[in-house]
């Protein structure tokens, strides 16, 4: 199961301390030497990073800020037609650059003032308890490398497009910002490995692609979908769109390699509150297995 800490990408140290990221053949970066080095170099930069320290800067090269610049182009004008009314106040309070790729730590000083969060650097994988637990400080874990520039629309794992303009315009939303942190609580409460992968879906079918009915429209405030050039054009046309139930959510399978085919809506924003954020701020062990239990 993928989740949102656990990219297709497995990072190793070398022996002489040197850090390579392994892309798979079928990467748009496999065959190119020069984007193979970026990536190294970018994540040497996570796996070197002390916590408490200032974020290292990640040197983009032009090529870089030009991909983030179409792709920011592209998506705004897509959040205006698709995103909510609360994530569209989130990316004006945050008012991330737009010609050029943001450092983590330039994200963070943006950020940190509206809703407390903060942004850490990620070389790979995170286990998943500390990936999610950490929201509950008000962190979030984040890549910095952007994917590779013969494909600026697609991304085959979670790049610095995803990470800030999905999740950082979400994350200087007040009530947002709330959910994230009870999901953080959630994940420090849970015990067990299946509790655990429960609260990761619900917030996978959430905060990641969750839709919701905002000013008569269905509109998307998942990180996934807004991130996403192809899949904000379809969301609206899905066949499975159901209604939020727990349950359902923490037990669903989905696939990260392809659109998903089963999204939830909520009714409004203060009906996701209600469902989902008064299930992460009371959920343990027991409660999600009765959950569980009633799933045929």
């Amino acid at each position: 199961m993928f989740e949102e800490a656990q990219y297709f990408a497995p990072i190793a140290t070398q022996d002489d301390g040197s850090v390579v990221v392994e892309l798979a053949t079928s990467h748009p970066g496999f065959a190119d030497p020069v984007y193979r080095a970026r990536r190294n170099a970018i994540a040497g930069l996570a796996v070197n990073h002390r916590p408490g320290t200032p974020i290292p800067v990640a040197e983009y090269v032009e090529r870089e800020h030009e991909v983030w610049a179409l792709v920011t182009k592209e998506l705004a004008a897509k959040h205006a037609a698709y995103a909510t009314a609360e994530y569209l106040g989130g990316v004006a309070r945050l008012g991330l650059p737009r010609t050029r790729i943001p450092q983590l730590q330039e994200v963070s000083e943006l950020l940190e003032p509206l809703t407390g969060f903060r942004y850490l650097p990620a070389a790979g994988l995170v286990p998943l308890r500390d990936f999610y637990g950490v929201l509950a400080d008000g962190y979030f874990h984040s890549t910095q490398y952007i994917r590779h520039h013969s494909v600026p629309f697609y991304t085959p794992e979670p790049d610095v497009v995803h990470e800030v303009i999905g999740h950082a315009n979400a994350l200087a939303s007040d009530r947002y910002a709330a959910l994230y942190r009870l999901a953080g609580e959630a994940a420090r409460r849970v015990e067990g490995d299946a509790a655990l992968e429960f609260v990761s879906k619900v917030f996978w079918f959430t905060l990641e692609f969750g839709v919701m009915l905002d000013g008569g429209e269905l509109r998307a405030y998942g990180a996934g979908i807004l991130s996403s050039y192809g899949e904000i054009e379809e969301f609206r046309s899905m066949e499975d769109i159901r209604p939020l139930d727990l349950t359902m959510m923490g037990t669903t399978h989905y696939d990260i390699t392809k659109y998903q085919d089963v999204l939830f809506r909520a009714d409004s924003l203060q009906h996701l509150e209600d469902v989902v954020g008064d299930f992460w701020a009371t959920c343990d062990d027991d409660s999600i297995a009765e959950l569980m239990a009633t799933h045929p």
